[in-house]
């Protein structure tokens, strides 16, 4: 009777679960609150078509410098849409880079809903539209993934030729949070958006430059530590202070003197060709 009663429990959770997970996971807002210009940025309003034929909007923010030698490929969490991110196009701009931001399917006014494989075509768009359009050598995109972006910015990063990879407030896999939260219930076997970025790490070979806070609500410390002790060297892991959207403002000295540092080394090995 236990055993049937154990069963019973598990496939009313996946059945909960596969009504609910999108829910969970994804929490866009269709309402683009700003554009750059509002916000003293020049900017190039961009429509991508990914390969499965959805349109997608982006921005790209050339820094001031015309010369400037790299860019910012930036994916974003899984709140809001870019219009909620102009602190952190603020500082990529004061450094002096060019910065592409995406909205994921579902998001902005980007067509769709969003999905863990739906995601990946976005940003393999997003890539293309860099290197086929802008013509940019490969490895002078760095891609840049903040908590869902991480994931996002993994994934491509283990499939196309960049120059580096900075990941910021990330997560090992949607299981292993699932798992934390049900931990009774083999949430593992049963979420279908794994976003697996640990499984991945093996598989890059650009410079690595890690975010997170010891005050992460949301993800702690471990799963930082777990991604870089699996990523190939060089790698780096920058503490930060402050919760899991607003570490990157509190620790900002930190974070800056970080992304400054990893930006000048990319540049300094002669990597962008």
């Amino acid at each position: 009777m236990i055993v049937i009663l154990l069963l019973v429990l598990i496939v009313v959770f996946a059945l909960w679960l596969r009504w609910n997970e999108p829910h969970m996971i994804y929490y866009p807002d269709r309402r683009i609150d700003q554009t750059p210009d509002q916000a003293g940025l020049k900017y190039d309003d961009v429509t991508l078509t990914t390969s499965d034929d959805l349109k997608i909007n982006g921005w790209f923010l050339p820094a001031s410098a015309s010369n400037a030698t790299l860019t910012v490929l930036l994916f974003h969490g899984n709140a809001g849409n870019m219009s909620h991110r102009f602190e952190k196009l603020a500082v990529l701009h004061s450094l002096g880079v060019n910065a592409f931001i995406i909205d994921y399917r579902g998001y902005g006014r980007s067509e769709g809903a969003p999905d863990e494989q739906g995601t990946y075509r976005d940003s393999q768009a997003a890539y293309n539209y860099l290197i086929q359009q802008r013509k940019l050598p490969p490895r002078s995109v760095v891609l840049y993934g903040e908590s869902l972006g991480s994931a996002i910015a993994a994934d491509l990063a283990a499939r196309v030729d960049v120059g580096g990879l900075i990941i910021e407030e990330a997560f090992t896999s949607i299981g292993d949070v699932g798992q934390k939260m049900f931990p009774f219930l083999p949430v593992r076997w049963l979420v279908r958006n794994k976003y697996d970025t640990l499984g991945k790490m093996p598989r890059i070979k650009v410079p690595l430059l890690i975010f997170h806070s010891h005050d992460d609500e949301l993800f702690n410390m471990r799963h930082a530590q777990r991604l870089l002790a699996a990523a190939n060297d060089p790698k780096q892991l920058v503490e930060l202070r402050g919760h899991h959207n607003d570490a990157f403002l509190v620790s900002a000295a930190t974070y800056h003197d970080a992304l400054q540092k990893f930006f000048a080394s990319l540049t300094a090995k002669g990597r962008l060709s």
